[in-house]
């Protein structure tokens, strides 16, 4: 993104340049957002250095080296070359495998072994001292991660790996994977507080995921040779999608989530999705095509422009692509055999084996014959109002809903600060009243309420999530099914009536009796008795 234009005199040999790294203080933006605190940082390269426009990454050479405060402690998948009581001398590699290698350092550090061969480890980066409290439990479930996904794969495509987590409520909160780590950012409590852990330690087995699937296999439209070449990623849904699908996989077969919760993740997802007029005009395969600016779109019109969906909406699709091999297979096969042919055997040290479209047909075929290209095509390009929900009925649950809030949702609300009312009024606030989205055909949109506005009372009484609730709640009797709202719209206060008599709607999947439940036997684990 930036080049400096200089004329290099024919007899210099070395040219020195000096910078300095201003590290943002705002929370967003992936690494563009905070990566320091005064008691931990995260080194990202990329950030730091110069290189020749053009080059081959994995044709230069870097030697770095890193001073440390005092007492500071660090964790990263680059090799060491030597190391003192402040400063780290690391061996020479090429750019590619730099950038590929963030290092998490900090005052308040703790590392957990979880596998041996190859080495895992968890290297983690707290504000607090006490947030590194983390129960026996919670670190065998770590360490089930690994061995779920190693026996997923069936094989290794990395030396050692590293889990690079900081806790901390003052950098950015996202996930990076690496080939030979992760840069996971979450909430500093997230270790000990039961609602942070159910919503944010699922970007841990999500990232370590990526290391067969994006760092491995990888669209050959995204193996660029530099960092300047523009990406093509119409394949997200299977970079991300898949590793979505893998991710919550392990989340469950590991037990960082019960079976409970993982049929309430999805039901979340499979309504979130089957809720959103913007399917009407933007197929999947747009999303994909649309990334570069849908990963920074605001959450304001999120249903009718469509996110980057290629996430949850691959999660379906994967899990339809699971049930319907185990299907046509009489249970004999499923995507594990799929994932083994495609990411398994022989285990390597780091490398990037390119695929397109047809590999990834080519593989189904193998595991399961079948149409798997009009399979795949017709959900990647639809414009079906409906979400692809195929896989949930095809494994013996359907997506319902109910009168109270599953779990997760809970967890979400509380964690999140937001008020989820779009299944039913199709209303999404914020902490504030502040409207964060609205659901097309549903009875706020048919009101004339819009994102951008806040809510200030309902019916007569100052607004709060509770009150808002409750009117909802009432409108199952006939007497109470218009709802009055006081609404400010930048600055100007009008009455909105919603017309609405259903109650409150939250979704949940339920068991279908007249289907065999595929989906338990999905999630079982495969290396421990849950």
């Amino acid at each position: 993104m930036y080049a400096f234009h200089f004329n290099v005199p024919a007899a210099v040999k070395e040219i020195q340049v000096a910078l300095d790294f201003l590290s943002p203080t705002f929370a967003g933006g992936f690494t563009a957002g905070a990566s320091t605190t005064a008691h931990l940082a995260i080194v990202t390269w990329n950030q730091l250095l110069l290189y020749p426009e053009g080059a081959n990454v994995s044709d230069v050479t870097f030697k770095a080296n890193l001073s440390l405060p005092a007492g500071w402690k660090f964790g990263t998948s680059l090799p060491v070359a030597s190391q003192s009581a402040s400063k780290v001398d690391f061996a020479p590699v090429s750019l590619e495998r730099l950038v590929d290698s963030p290092v998490l350092t900090g005052e308040y550090f703790l590392v957990i072994p979880l596998a041996a061969n190859p080495p895992n480890e968890i290297d983690i980066a707290a504000d607090n001292n006490a947030d590194l409290a983390i129960s026996p439990e919670l670190a065998t479930t770590l360490k089930r991660i690994v061995s779920e996904a190693v026996s997923l794969f069936g094989a290794t495509h990395y030396t050692h790996y590293h889990f690079l987590l900081t806790l901390s409520d003052h950098t950015a909160h996202f996930g990076l994977e690496h080939h030979e780590s992760n840069d996971s950012r979450v909430a500093e409590r997230s270790l000990l507080d039961d609602a942070l852990r159910d919503v944010s330690l699922g970007v841990l087995p999500h990232e370590f995921v990526h290391s067969w699937n994006g760092k491995y296999r990888r669209p050959a439209g995204l193996a660029t040779p530099n960092y300047q070449e523009p990406m093509k990623g119409e394949l997200l849904w299977v970079y991300e999608g898949l590793t979505q699908y893998l991710g919550n996989l392990l989340s469950a077969r590991s037990g960082l989530w019960t079976s409970p919760q993982y049929r309430d993740h999805l039901a979340e997802s499979a309504a979130d999705l089957d809720h959103k007029p913007g399917r009407l005009w933007r197929p999947l395969i747009d999303t994909t095509i649309a990334a570069q600016i849908l990963y920074g779109s605001p959450a304001e019109w999120n249903s009718l422009r469509r996110s980057v969906d290629f996430y949850d909406e691959g999660w379906l699709i994967w899990l339809d692509t699971d049930t319907k091999i185990r299907d046509l297979t009489g249970g004999a096969k499923s995507l594990d055999d799929f994932c083994k042919r495609f990411h398994g055997a022989p285990s390597t040290a780091p490398m990037v084996k390119t695929y397109v479209f047809d590999d990834v047909v080519a593989t189904l075929n193998e595991v399961a014959p079948f149409d798997w290209r009009t399979f795949l095509q017709t959900r990647l390009n639809s414009t079906d109002f409906h979400a692809p929900l195929g896989g949930i009925e095809r494994g013996g649950w359907k997506l319902a809903y109910q009168a109270t809030p599953n779990g997760v949702l809970k967890d979400q609300e509380q964690v999140r600060k937001f008020t989820e009312l779009g299944f039913s009024i199709g209303l999404r606030l914020n902490e504030d009243g502040s409207i964060a989205d609205v659901i097309e055909g549903l009875a706020a949109a048919k009101a004339g309420i819009g994102p951008g506005m806040k809510l200030i009372a309902v019916n007569g009484k100052a607004y709060s999530a509770e009150i808002l609730r409750d009117a909802v709640k009432a409108t199952t009797d006939p007497r109470q099914r218009r709802i009055d709202l006081l609404i400010d719209n930048e600055g100007h206060i009008e009455n909105h009536q919603l017309s609405y008599g259903e109650g409150e709607k939250y979704p949940v999947l339920e068991r279908d009796a007249s289907k065999q439940d595929l989906l338990s036997k999905i999630i079982a684990p495969l290396t421990w008795a849950r």
